[in-house]
């Protein structure tokens, strides 16, 4: 169930909530005015009792003088105290006292003027009509009956009746509150919640599609606010990733297409060199070396690329091999160096080396430790033109060794130092160096990198365009 789906069907059972109290509360209503209409009756029987009791009271004690003129003035002055009028009349019908002076004392029907049930009492206009015998103290005798004309006021209950219609009426009020309320929550809920989650799906979909320059925007500052904000991030990392895949396999493609030409480049010149020796150009012995040592130095060429190739292979799969071993650095380190200051002068490249290497015990794999360094001044080669300057420092600072590989060649351009230290990257500009006309595989610097951290060591750069770059790397003591 969708949560627009299930929003609708909370609220419809919401509304029918408070249509059901509403409807209670009608009911409830209506059954209590029946209830008091069954009260009052009861009520209003015992409220004429009492009122007329004193008059009941004075009549048995002066039935028979109820022609005597104090007796009626007495009574004339009861029932104008009490608001109430009263007719007296004997047991043959004659009217023997009466409030209503201005009408004649006619003599009076028993049968169809007396109403001694109160519920077939008759009421007349403001007045509540009832009767009552008089009974005779001495004799226990009925004597007459008095007929008293009650006012309403003074046996109905003083009681409002709006009491419960006001309840009804809040009920009411209180139920059209909630409904109003409940409309405006679905309202924010479904343009706060429910449309920008279906916003991000649409977003997502997009991104699933390879759409990733399409921005997820929300504008306040709330959860939902921060979950389109990582969202908003996930899809720059998302794009980021896929532009990295797209240069990565653009950059294999050409890593496929470089390494093709270097090797093919030197192993075209030793067929050539072979070839020569085997039609017998060379004259003499002097002629013979010169043609087997640049074979040899072709050779190297491919055998370090082929290294490279195989390094970055065991990269790619997590498996590359470093098995640093505790060994003193001065020997370890001139085995290394004494075969790199030929490789340079050869070229052309004035060489300079640190004479006095400090010999302290340190963790090295001597094999990859030699396989940076050639790296490194391989790649300085590239750089560096016949007259410049080469020169491979080592010395002892801060419980560490540190290597330094500096040239006087064209340096770095600015544009290019972030990603010097990527695989694939080999730079924008042409090489023009002594070591090649060519761009390298981009392979050796992120060996480099990893063979050091490997060592448990940090490899950086300096560098400035037309003055030269100086590499350093570090190598912890034991």
């Amino acid at each position: 169930m969708s949560l627009s789906s299930w929003l609708k069907n909370w609220l419809t059972a919401a509304a029918l909530m408070l249509v059901f109290i509403t409807l209670s509360s009608a009911g409830m209503l209506l059954y209590s005015w029946n209830n008091d209409n069954e009260s009052s009756q009861k009520y209003v029987i015992n409220q004429a009792r009492l009122a007329v009791n004193p008059f009941l009271l004075y009549l048995e004690h002066n039935s028979e003088e109820i022609r005597n003129d104090h007796v009626q003035e007495t009574l004339d002055k009861m029932t104008a105290s009490s608001g109430m009028d009263l007719i007296y009349v004997e047991l043959d019908g004659t009217v023997a006292f009466t409030t209503f002076k201005s009408m004649p004392s006619a003599p009076v029907n028993l049968k169809t003027s007396l109403h001694y049930d109160l519920y077939d009492a008759q009421q007349e206009d403001q007045f509540f009509k009832t009767a009552f015998p008089v009974i005779d103290d001495g004799s226990q005798n009925q004597v007459g009956n008095a007929l008293f004309y009650l006012p309403k006021d003074m046996i109905y209950a003083k009681k409002s009746d709006h009491t419960p219609l006001a309840a009804f009426a809040l009920t009411v009020f209180l139920a059209l509150l909630l409904s109003v309320l409940l409309i405006m929550i679905r309202k924010k809920i479904k343009h706060h919640l429910i449309s920008p989650i279906i916003t991000l799906k649409h977003h997502s979909e997009a991104i699933l599609k390879g759409n990733y320059e399409e921005k997820s925007q929300y504008a306040r500052m709330d959860e939902l606010g921060g979950l389109y904000a990582m969202f908003d991030q996930m899809r720059m990392e998302i794009m980021h990733l896929s532009t990295q895949r797209v240069d990565q396999e653009k950059a294999q493609k050409e890593l496929i297409t470089n390494i093709s030409h270097e090797i093919k480049t030197p192993l075209t010149t030793v067929n050539a060199y072979i070839e020569a020796i085997l039609e017998g150009v060379c004259p003499d012995t002097e002629t013979m070396m010169e043609y087997v040592e640049v074979m040899r130095s072709n050779t190297d060429k491919m055998t370090r690329l082929v290294e490279d190739l195989l390094v970055h292979a065991l990269q790619e799969l997590g498996q590359i091999s470093v098995d640093p071993t505790e060994q003193y650095s001065s020997n370890v380190l001139q085995d290394i160096l004494k075969p790199i200051g030929h490789y340079v002068r050869t070229n052309g490249v004035t060489y300079m080396e640190s004479h006095d290497i400090p010999n302290v015990l340190i963790p090295i794999d001597a094999v990859r430790i030699e396989q940076v360094i050639t790296n490194l001044v391989s790649n300085a080669l590239k750089h560096t033109s016949p007259g410049d300057t080469i020169r491979i420092g080592i010395e002892l600072a801060s419980a560490q060794l540190t290597f330094t590989i500096a040239d006087t060649g064209r340096g770095i351009k600015p544009q290019d130092m972030p990603f010097l230290f990527e695989r694939y990257f080999s730079g924008q500009g042409k090489s023009t160096g002594t070591a090649g006309s060519q761009k390298g595989t981009g392979l050796g610097l992120s060996i480099c990198k990893t063979i050091i951290e490997a060592h448990g060591g940090s490899i950086s750069f300096q560098s400035k365009e037309g003055q030269g770059t100086t590499f350093q790397f570090t190598l912890p003591l034991c």
